[in-house]
């Protein structure tokens, strides 16, 4: 109820004209995010909890024609193990991990990337957090290598000097 008040209020700011929106998911009556190092089962609800609403979002985007220049970027801190944690959880993996962006300009109905059979390693069209901030700055209408400055003898910018847009996604 909460995430799908929180997605229609989103759509509400994006009709307004509000250019960046930030929506979070929390469960505060178990855990105050979305961080199942156990409980598994658990996930089923969190899925219940998200899926619809983001599902509506995106649809009344589409249906509103605010899709097109709307980025919306689904992601989480880390991907999670394959295999278990303290027998019902599953730890942090930054080795293959699942983000995906919708509208915005991104190429529809794709995936990009792969992990190996265990869903553990990056394997395929590996897009580091450089790239992928690269690419949401490009979306975005920024150059990421102009945001360069220098301190202490040392580059610095949002990709950390790293970083390539990822084309590939792109439509």
């Amino acid at each position: 109820d909460d995430f799908g008040k929180q997605c229609l209020m989103a759509r509400r700011m994006a009709e307004s004209g509000v250019r960046y929106i930030q929506v979070n998911y929390a469960d505060e009556s178990t855990n105050p995010r979305w961080d199942q190092h156990s409980n598994m089962s658990k996930h089923e609800f969190h899925a219940r909890a998200t899926d619809k609403p983001v599902a509506g979002l995106l649809a009344d985007l589409k249906s509103r024609g605010l899709l097109e220049d709307t980025l919306v970027w689904w992601g989480g801190e880390f991907g999670r193990t394959p295999f278990s944690q303290s027998g019902d959880g599953r730890d942090h993996n930054p080795r293959g991990f699942t983000t995906w962006l919708a509208g915005g300009g991104v190429r529809p109905g794709f995936s990009f990337g792969a992990t190996d059979e265990l869903g553990d390693t990056a394997v395929e069209n590996k897009v580091h957090m450089h790239d992928l901030h690269a690419t949401l700055l490009h979306i975005l209408g920024l150059d990421h290598e102009k945001l360069t400055y220098r301190y202490a003898g040392r580059d610095f910018r949002l990709t950390d000097v790293h970083g390539r847009v990822v084309e590939e996604i792109l439509a």
